[in-house]
């Protein structure tokens, strides 16, 4: 039996999905809101979803990445009644299952619910069966966990891979990863940075050259394409591949067949590809910077990896496996962490993702020379001068809406007088609501404003928006 949870206010097509799912055996829960079914998903862990688009109080689309971030990791098929290519494209790009309009016959929502259940079953089956290497990956969040979930799939193929993400975010850490859960982890793992490869010398590093094919060329060279042989190559920052020499890796990719430079002869090489990037590759496309048919053989399988300020439950964790490894490597005691250390972690927005996190972890250190306690202080300057400016930005806002001020003030004239994570907590909560209230005037509820506005993502905004009991017409 599963858990399948309706949120549609159209009761009469609640009522039919409900009984049909009640007949298969299942237990069924609804929602008519946006608001109520956000109340469900977090409290409550679902098998299925099933979820409207139009909602009263919101679009059904913007609840859908919050769905997927819940405990449960639930399937999602989208319900409609009006035809939207466009809303079915970012409805599959968010994770959905399905996109099916209403009215629907009894016989396609069976089919929908049975099949979204069977994979469900399965996908869990093989996450307890398949132990992943995660090869220094840290993290236990909804957006990475589903990465790695999508990793581990990408891995027991031998199809070419795209990994697409911010600068920063572990794209090779992951390529390093689905090397080592392949069966090709017995071969080598051939890196190429394409941002570092002379123009000139690009298509000789990738394809070998003969002695004298070029001035300075005194000897014969294998090319890394050769070397990854029975392996996997990783080609990092695959968008600034020279486009003169896209079309000859397109040839190389469709049939495993080289040249090198000056040579007559042809060579094969059995490798699997994975490429990286952080730039817009159907954008570079449109700009005629990228070869389509190219984008289209790259992106057999295409993985994207989560920015840090969408998994910021993992900030935490990060920042241990981090020390933990800069204090063996340097051969110090292990430090403790003041009581705010990673609360100001976590208020942080990394743009500069993972990456950023470490190396300030590592000047941290060095700041602290032989304390045995790391304090937000010994953090970057510059991290600790945004989240200065955050703050006072912040407590500008609540002071302009109004922000109640005499419950502090009790607090503090209280006797005895309150611990101060009381008072603090407090005043965070006060200058939170203020300012959601605010932000969610000001951008007439609009969700993704809000979040550029705030530097949020969804699933923290509507977080903190369930949290204050607000709604997108607040």
């Amino acid at each position: 039996m599963a858990e399948i949870l309706i949120i549609d206010d159209d009761h009469g097509v609640t009522d039919a999905i409900a009984t049909i799912a009640g007949r298969l055996g299942h237990k069924v829960a609804s929602a008519s809101t946006f608001t109520d079914g956000l109340g469900l998903v977090e409290s409550r862990p679902f098998d299925l979803v099933l979820l409207d688009v139009r909602l009263p109080d919101g679009n059904g689309l913007e609840l859908l990445p919050t769905i997927r971030n819940s405990i449960a990791e639930p399937e999602v098929i989208i319900l409609t009644g009006y035809g939207d290519p466009d809303g079915a494209e970012l409805a599959i790009r968010s994770g959905a299952w399905d996109y099916i309009e209403k009215p629907s016959s009894a016989k396609q929502i069976r089919l929908a619910i049975g099949r979204a259940l069977q994979y469900q079953v399965e996908k869990t089956a093989r996450q307890d069966q398949i132990p992943i290497k995660r090869h220094g990956i840290v993290g236990s969040s909804g957006a990475l966990e589903r990465a790695i979930d999508q990793m581990a799939k990408a891995a027991a193929t031998d199809a070419d891979v795209l990994l697409a993400g911010e600068t920063g975010t572990g794209k090779e850490l992951f390529a390093s990863a689905l090397h080592e859960n392949s069966k090709r982890s017995s071969g080598d793992f051939v890196v190429v940075d394409c941002t570092a490869l002379p123009k000139e010398l690009v298509e000789s590093t990738l394809f070998g050259h003969e002695r004298g094919a070029f001035t300075g060329a005194d000897r014969a060279k294998d090319g890394l394409i050769h070397q990854a042989d029975g392996g996997t190559l990783f080609l990092d920052e695959v968008g600034e591949l020279p486009v003169d020499l896209q079309k000859k890796f397109l040839r190389v990719l469709q049939e495993r067949r080289y040249r090198p430079v000056g040579s007559q002869k042809e060579y094969t090489s059995n490798f699997r590809l994975v490429a990286a990037t952080n730039r817009d590759l159907e954008a570079m496309v449109a700009q005629n910077e990228f070869r389509e048919d190219l984008l289209y053989r790259l992106r057999a399988l295409a993985i994207t990896l989560p920015p840090l300020k969408e998994r910021k439950d993992d900030v935490e964790e990060l920042a241990l496996y981090q020390i933990e490894r800069l204090c063996k490597k340097y051969d110090i005691q292990p430090k403790g962490f003041s009581s705010d250390f990673f609360e100001t972690l976590r208020s942080y927005d990394w743009p500069g993702n993972v990456r950023e996190l470490y190396q300030a972890l590592e000047k941290a250190l060095a700041s602290a020379g032989p304390s045995p306690v790391l304090f937000p202080k010994d953090l970057p300057t510059h991290i600790r001068i945004a989240l200065a400016k955050g703050s006072l930005s912040k407590a500008a806002v609540a002071e302009d809406g109004g922000a109640p001020h005499s419950l502090i003030s009790e607090l503090l004239s209280a006797d005895p007088l309150p611990a101060l994570q009381v008072v603090r907590d407090t005043a965070m909560d006060q200058v939170e609501s203020a300012y959601l209230q605010r932000l969610l005037s000001q951008t007439n509820g609009d969700i993704k404003r809000a979040c550029d506005v705030a530097g949020l993502s969804r699933s923290r905004l509507y977080h903190l928006m369930k949290k204050y009991g607000m709604t997108r017409r607040t």
